[in-house]
């Protein structure tokens, strides 16, 4: 596993939980799967943060489809990549590479972890 190869070594951490302060952990769930017009990175990834007692507080993924605003659930959007800001709602996110998708999960759970005042 080499942080030099962005998509290697998010791959590498399929599978990972990563302990963080005050009860805090991360799950990492990464694979490569064949490219598609929801999935064109050929990238299948699920990276989340959770409380002491379980809770999703944070997740970027593309398990699912956004919804259209105002649409609910019914009208899917073609592009997958999101992410929950507070662990429940959703928003766009634009997958460029492995490197920033890890930069842009870990700034946000350092937001997430300094706002609770856990160090």
């Amino acid at each position: 596993m080499s942080k030099d190869d962005p998509l290697s070594y998010l791959l590498d951490l399929d599978g990972e939980s990563l302990v963080q302060a005050g009860g805090y952990w991360v799950k990492v769930e990464a694979r490569n799967c064949e490219a598609s017009p929801q999935m064109p990175h050929g990238i299948s990834y699920s990276l989340t943060l959770h409380d002491r007692y379980g809770e999703r507080v944070l997740g970027f993924d593309n398990a699912h489809a956004p919804p259209k605003p105002g649409k609910g659930f019914a009208a899917r959007r073609i592009e997958y990549d999101h992410w929950h800001p507070d662990g429940r709602t959703i928003e766009a996110y634009e997958f460029r590479d492995a490197g920033k998708l890890l930069e842009d999960f870990f700034a946000a759970v350092d937001r997430i972890l300094t706002d609770k005042g856990v160090t």
